[in-house]
């Protein structure tokens, strides 16, 4: 699907992890955050002023997409948005390597997260909304390392998803990998998943080709 054309007033709704959270709920940063999201909603207001565009982030850190579909009918469903951007999927992969122990937190398997996606599209295709759906990342650049190995399922859901509700599709991962060698690792991230303020601009600026 090519890019979106913008009308007046339109609701745009991004949701997700931590990544997309950025600290939204922090008084000096609210309410986008201070991550892509912002980056990326500012950007678009000021190249359509006229158009009073309405922005709104709903990010939560260490959400999973089961967290995220518990919470779908609330946070996406009934603000009615125009378009959602969805980034959903590192954590459902990191709790495999990285666990926290507390109940809620538990891994999601890429045949899980493929259902919860399908999921989440379906309900959101119900009320009209068009979809913007961004591959889940890891700034890691050996492709041998387990856990971006392991991501490759959770990308290929996403591939799938996208062709299946003929969504946007933001190919983050597949961005990263073609410049990665020229980046070094530590530039990125301090854990490989939460990127520093230029990545997030970065992303931004993916989400903004594709998208805007």
């Amino acid at each position: 699907m090519g890019g979106m054309e913008w009308k007046q007033g339109q609701k745009i709704l991004f949701i997700g992890d931590s990544i997309t959270d950025a600290q939204r709920c922090e008084t000096s940063h609210a309410p986008l955050g201070r991550g892509y999201v912002y980056f990326a909603g500012c950007f678009l207001q000021a190249a359509f002023p006229h158009l009073d565009l309405q922005i709104e982030n709903r990010g939560i850190s260490g959400d999973t997409s089961r967290e995220l579909l518990r919470r779908w009918k609330r946070d996406c469903l009934d603000l009615c948005p125009d378009v959602v951007s969805i980034l959903i999927g590192i954590n459902d992969l990191w709790r495999q390597f990285k666990p926290i122990f507390k109940s809620h937190k538990t891994p999601v398997s890429a045949a899980e997260y493929e259902d919860n996606l399908r999921q989440m599209l379906s309900a959101v295709a119900a009320i009209g909304s068009r979809v913007i759906l961004m591959e889940p990342f890891y700034f890691c650049y050996d492709l041998q390392d387990p856990m971006r190995k392991a991501l490759k399922g959770y990308l290929d859901a996403v591939h799938r998803l996208a062709e299946e509700y003929k969504t946007l599709l933001i190919p983050l991962q597949q961005a990263y990998e073609q410049i990665k060698e020229g980046v070094p690792e530590p530039r990125w991230s301090p854990d490989r998943v939460h990127p520093y303020p230029w990545a997030h601009a970065w992303i931004a600026r993916q989400w903004l080709t594709t998208v805007a």
